[in-house]
């Protein structure tokens, strides 16, 4: 039970709506609602965001410094991406329904939809889930900081973040123009602009006739070289992706034993940021 909860009270909540609870919308098939106990007054330790993504739309790499995040596949299609701070290692887990993933507390991570139609279920064992954004680290953290640490020119960086928005949530935004996309455009345009060529007067060369004396050639039989010649042959490549990576198989993931490792967590109290209203879109 909820410690210091008056369960007589008229005031005693049972059940919510997350339908009117909005945490972030993109639009109508990009959305994030939330529950918490700020919204449901009687949980304890548990809080949960009802996430629904269409595909290639990403919940932007983030952490949680207050709880573990658990991921499930309620339909479509999902890789759950996360790095292990003990091994340095990028892991990606994809997840179709019924599958979860479950994401340590404090390890940075994100979710990339597959298919459309996806909704995920992220369940927290906090009473109120709270979050660290990349958006925010990015377009927070001064450019000439960044410069000057990774030896970066601070005007490209200036240049290439300016566009970045604070709490992101899912990406890319609704008005995003990705430069892959301008970029072939603008080299077809180079491509067909005419040249300015001048004539060039190509005056008839005075070549007098060479004496070519036929060269003795013996036939070469090839063919016992072709049979022995160990040619595997050419396996086509599927390009990759338009979200930049390719989602890995299950296989080989899901089984894997896990160790607990102690974790220190430090002191943090940034909660989700509140909107003014449920139907809000946020760009």
């Amino acid at each position: 039970m909820t410690l210091n909860m008056d369960y007589t009270s008229p005031n005693t909540q049972f059940t919510f709506d997350l339908n009117c609870s909005t945490l972030f919308k993109k639009d109508d098939c990009n959305y994030i609602n939330v529950m918490g106990i700020k919204e449901l007054n009687t949980l304890d330790n548990t809080s949960l965001l009802d996430i629904f993504l269409s595909k290639s739309n990403v919940v932007e790499p983030h952490y949680h410094q207050n709880a573990a995040e658990l991921v499930y596949c309620i339909s479509g299609e999902a890789v759950v991406s996360l790095i292990n701070p003990f091994t340095g290692e990028l892991l990606h887990f994809p997840i179709t329904p019924g599958q979860v993933a479950n994401v340590p507390q404090g390890w940075w991570h994100y979710e990339v939809a597959t298919v459309d139609c996806t909704h995920l279920l992220a369940i927290f064992n906090a009473p109120t889930p709270q979050v660290i954004l990349g958006s925010d680290i990015l377009s927070k953290t001064p450019a000439r900081v960044l410069a000057h640490t990774y030896c970066l020119n601070e005007a490209m960086l200036k240049e290439t973040l300016a566009p970045l928005k604070p709490m992101t949530f899912i990406g890319p935004p609704a008005d995003c123009c990705e430069p892959s996309k301008t970029a072939p455009e603008n080299v077809k345009g180079a491509m067909i602009a005419p040249a300015n060529l001048a004539p060039v007067n190509m005056a008839p060369v005075n070549m007098a006739p060479v004496n070519m004396a036929p060269v003795n050639m013996s036939p070469v039989n090839i063919a016992p070289a072709m049979a022995t010649a160990n040619m595997s042959p050419y396996m086509y490549q599927p390009a990759p992706q338009s979200f930049g990576y390719q989602p890995m198989s299950v296989h080989g993931y899901y089984g894997q034993p896990y160790v607990q490792q102690s974790y220190r967590q430090q002191p943090y109290a940034q909660d989700y940021p509140a909107y003014p209203s449920a139907g809000t879109e946020n760009e």
